[in-house]
């Protein structure tokens, strides 16, 4: 027969051995119940403001909206206490105005109703459409959704160059088929003002300071990219070069070359990253993967020229770095001259396949 201090000790041990089964289960429970309550509150306001906007419309009230808003929020809190204020309501009409019943139902499940706000802060449809796609398939939460947006991502992402109709085309994609465009990912701006490089400072300065500061670069770079190597040795012909980085891109299954440079683009810069590219797919390409990408990371910006050598090129992509965070203006101006270059070039390209 076994004493009190054995039959305790193996209760305990049991316990212990049934605690982390039972802990995931109330885990995912809570979970359950979380996503269930996120989608039915959002289903609420959205019905909310869809009966909001249909009734104004109805009986042509919509002129008198506001004072309407703020004698029935009046009312609701009243009856029914807080998450009714002026301000409440307007979201919900807001919200109930650029999304439809069935678009609600399927976001419902994917993001919270303060993801919703800030999706309805951008007038742009495309720009919202942008932040909607990334938001899901990148699971941001609400705080990196405002931070991408503030730091006007969509504008300093390759992609916000190309066509509307390219664009569009490219986010249906995503979002049918959780295909993820390079141009997407990667960026024709960078921000690394956490370096704190001094005003004169060389390639390897650059380099190392990533380096020490790889994290943050990282989270820069975006989502999915993981580091793989620097300084990596390239033999070809007996002669050796060596990538400044090297990365590796989870969802587009693909090697990232990087190479640092000073000053402005320069086409033999193009030829170079071939090179590696190239080197790349026929000693590191891994069974299942995408053929390399290369980026050139440059210090100053010439967009015209890359807007010419690169025009349409699918593996090397030219980017500027920043090491100071420049004024939203500075953004608007720069992409509104690349989408102007980019619009001509197509343009002439329409005339040619026509002649």
């Amino acid at each position: 027969m076994k004493s009190n201090d054995e039959i305790s000790s193996l209760t305990d041990k049991a316990g212990k051995e049934l605690l982390p089964g039972i802990a995931r289960i109330i885990e995912q429970a809570r979970l359950k119940t979380a996503v269930f309550l996120n989608a039915e509150t959002t289903l609420l306001y959205w019905a909310i403001g869809h009966f909001i906007n249909h009734s104004l419309k109805e009986n042509n009230r919509t002129e008198y909206g506001s004072k309407i808003l703020a004698t029935l929020s009046q009312l609701l809190t009243k009856k029914y206490g807080k998450g009714f204020t002026y301000t409440a309501l307007t979201r919900m009409c807001k919200i109930a105005e650029i999304f439809d019943q069935e678009m609600i139902a399927t976001l419902s499940q994917q993001l919270s109703w303060s993801h919703l706000i800030e999706l309805a802060t951008i007038s742009d449809n495309l720009r919202r459409e942008f932040y909607l796609q990334m938001c899901i398939q990148q699971k941001w939460g609400i705080r990196e959704l405002r931070e991408q947006n503030s730091k006007m991502l969509f504008e300093r992402t390759v992609i916000s160059r190309q066509p509307e109709a390219v664009i569009t085309s490219q986010l249906q994609e995503l979002k049918e088929q959780n295909k993820l465009n390079p141009d997407l990912v990667i960026k024709n701006i960078y921000i690394l003002d956490f370096l704190n490089l001094p005003q004169l400072y060389s390639e390897t300065d650059l380099e190392n300071a990533l380096i020490s500061q790889i994290e943050q670069f990282i989270m820069e770079l975006g989502k999915g990219f993981a580091f793989v190597e620097r300084q990596k040795r390239i033999s070809v012909d007996g002669e050796d070069y060596h990538l400044d980085l090297l990365f590796y891109h989870r969802k587009l299954r693909c090697l990232i070359a990087i190479d640092l440079k000073l000053g402005k683009f320069k086409p033999a810069y193009k030829g170079q990253m071939e090179l590696y590219l190239r080197w790349l797919e026929e000693h590191e390409l891994q069974q299942g993967e995408e053929k390399p990408i290369g980026l050139l990371l440059c210090s100053e910006g010439n967009t015209e020229h890359i807007e010419l050598m690169m025009l349409n090129e699918p593996d090397v992509k030219v980017a500027q770095y920043l090491i100071e965070l420049p004024d939203k203006q500075w953004f608007a101006d720069k992409l509104h001259r690349a989408m102007e270059i980019a619009k001509m070039n197509a343009d002439n390209n329409d005339k040619e396949l026509a002649i």
